[in-house]
């Protein structure tokens, strides 16, 4: 399944939920549901999907939190599904985008352990509640009724298609815009209004 196919099944299932998206499933949320209020963006904090997502989840334990991970951001923060477990937020859901490259889409830089984590079974050794792995969009879309449902946390690895790079020695990346940077800045003051945690 592609990362755009997961993002839409997911959305299409997400109600009310708060969604926090990293990497290519924060640029596939882009093109499937723009503007979204409930959405918070971990743009340049690679890694901290989960711990933002964490962070929500204990100050705002009535609302659904659904992350939206890649394989090579959890790898850097692999602790966090420690943190999370022992945690225990009632309503949080981790996906986990794993295509086994690191920048879908762009460089698709290799993955430390050669893309051979197994992230259902690591979730399951640190504590999370219930795991599923799934590996086609139809099989996703008949799954998430039960995954939102399931005991939390809970964490889903999807096996995602990589997209072909673009960059390369006669492409470089382009220079990034300041705004791409204030960006989790802004969504995250939007997000606490509509919360209502400056009340």
């Amino acid at each position: 399944m592609t990362t755009l196919e997961a993002c839409r099944a997911i959305h299409a299932a997400r109600s009310n939920a708060v969604v926090v998206s990293t990497m290519s499933a924060m640029k596939a949320m882009d093109e499937v549901a723009p503007g979204a209020p409930l959405a918070l963006s971990s743009v340049p904090l690679m890694g901290g999907a989960a711990g933002l997502a964490l962070g929500i989840a204990l100050a705002q334990p009535t609302s659904t939190l659904i992350v939206l991970d890649g394989d090579a951001s959890l790898l850097m923060e692999l602790g966090v599904l420690a943190t999370v477990a022992g945690a225990r937020p009632t309503r949080f859901i981790h996906f986990v985008f794993a295509n086994g490259v690191q920048f879908n889409g762009n460089a698709n830089l290799g993955l430390a352990g050669c893309g051979g984590v197994d992230f259902a079974a690591a979730a399951k050794a640190a504590g999370y509640a219930s795991a599923f792995r799934i590996d086609d969009a139809d099989r996703l879309a008949a799954a998430l009724p039960d995954i939102m449902a399931a005991a939390s946390p809970a964490m889903v690895e999807l096996n995602i298609t990589p997209c072909a790079p673009m960059l390369g020695k006669d492409t470089p990346f382009p220079e990034q815009p300041d705004k791409r940077f204030q960006r989790m800045g802004d969504e995250a003051a939007r997000l606490r209004e509509l919360l209502g945690a400056d009340s």
